[in-house]
């Protein structure tokens, strides 16, 4: 979008004198509600009002430090994604966008510092980095600097991440008001942000007068592997051995869903009709084996936008008060989940069709 405020292109659209559409982009009250109306309508149109929201950006160049695989769409396809959005987020600026990358944890910390030591180095942003030495060095180093999915312990750093208690508890929350009183959780545990899922997920067992019991309610997968999700979790349903299944499965992301439901119909058990599948993630498969995945998005794209917005505060308010920022996430209902009534929990596996082939 151009820099200035498109105020003679707006004039023209909509009929009103160049001196009022100046006066309702600069907030001003003697205009009438319907001109206030045509003119903000037109600027959302036209892009400006994002334009204004962002204001300009008070540098020229961003370091973004992040693990090795948030280079790799492959690798890391939530990191990358999240790269991608804050290079959307600077593009109608002039900033230069570069990268370094660090380990999450014992993280070089001569490279680290000798790339925010550079001259081209105005500001940073700190992707899934959790190394707390790290967190120490950038805010000794007086530079503007946000962190993004993770978290300085010592709150001098400003931060943004996805509400992960609040996205698991919500998670569970919706099984519960479909009716699912059976819930297994099938989580990778590898940081913290899991961890977080998973007490919001045993806050709403809590909030249903229900007991959470690790070894009933949780199958741990070491990543994110469909792989060795079907693994494990084909193990877990032959050692039931005849036993009650659960209605439903909460899956730590749609890869892992893959899983899931693999395992599931490698043994005759349908999606959703005898174990209802949901999956924390909701980005990467929509569909799974035809079966349209019921998925919480985890806030990704978000993420770098609002990290640039944060930036840009900090930019021009640098001593204001330091906070994170927690999004939520949102719920996608398809058809991989199904509503258990009372007294009836699935529907019987038949292995005949219902009319002659």
């Amino acid at each position: 979008m151009d820099k200035k405020l498109k105020i003679a292109e707006i004039s023209v659209r909509t009929g009103l004198s160049a001196s009022t559409v100046s006066r309702v982009l600069a907030g001003k009250a003697n205009t009438s509600p319907a001109a206030r109306e045509k003119v903000l309508a037109c600027a959302r149109e036209l892009g400006v009002m994002e334009g204004m929201a962002a204001g300009r950006m008070l540098l020229n160049s961003l370091l973004v430090f992040a693990p090795q695989r948030a280079f790799d769409e492959r690798s890391d396809i939530f990191y990358y994604r999240v790269i991608q959005s804050i290079n959307k987020a600077l593009a109608s600026h002039e900033v230069r966008l570069r990268f370094c990358a660090l380990e999450e944890n014992d993280s070089d910390a001569n490279l680290f510092l000798t790339r925010m030591h550079e001259n081209d180095t105005q500001a940073a942003v700190l992707l899934g980095i959790d190394d707390t030495h790290i967190h120490d060095l950038a805010a000794d180093v007086g530079k503007p600097c946000v962190l993004i999915n993770c978290r300085d312990e010592k709150m001098r750093l400003p931060s943004i991440a996805p509400d992960h208690r609040l996205i698991g508890q919500f998670a569970a929350n919706y099984l519960f008001e479909m009716g699912h009183r059976s819930v297994v959780n099938v989580l990778c545990l590898r940081r913290y942000t899991m961890e977080l899922r998973l007490t919001g997920i045993k806050e709403a067992w809590q909030t249903h007068n229900l007991r959470f019991q690790s070894a009933r309610d949780l199958i741990l997968v070491s990543n994110f592997s469909a792989k060795e999700t079907e693994a494990l979790v084909g193990e877990w349903l032959d050692n039931l051995a005849g036993k009650t299944l659960p209605t439903a499965l909460l899956v730590g992301s749609d890869f892992m869903a893959v899983g899931a439901m693999n395992a599931l119909h490698s043994r005759g058990l349908r999606v959703p009709q005898d174990v209802s599948v949901m999956s924390i993630d909701g980005f990467n498969l929509a569909a799974i084996q035809d079966v349209p995945l019921t998925a919480v998005h985890v806030p990704r794209d978000e993420l770098g936008t609002e990290a640039v917005h944060l930036l840009q505060q900090r930019l021009i308010r640098p001593n204001a008060p330091v906070g994170t920022l927690l999004l939520n996430g949102s719920l996608v209902v398809r058809d991989s989940v199904r509503r258990v009534r009372p007294g009836s929990r699935r529907t019987p596996v038949s292995r005949e069709g219902l009319y002659d082939d």
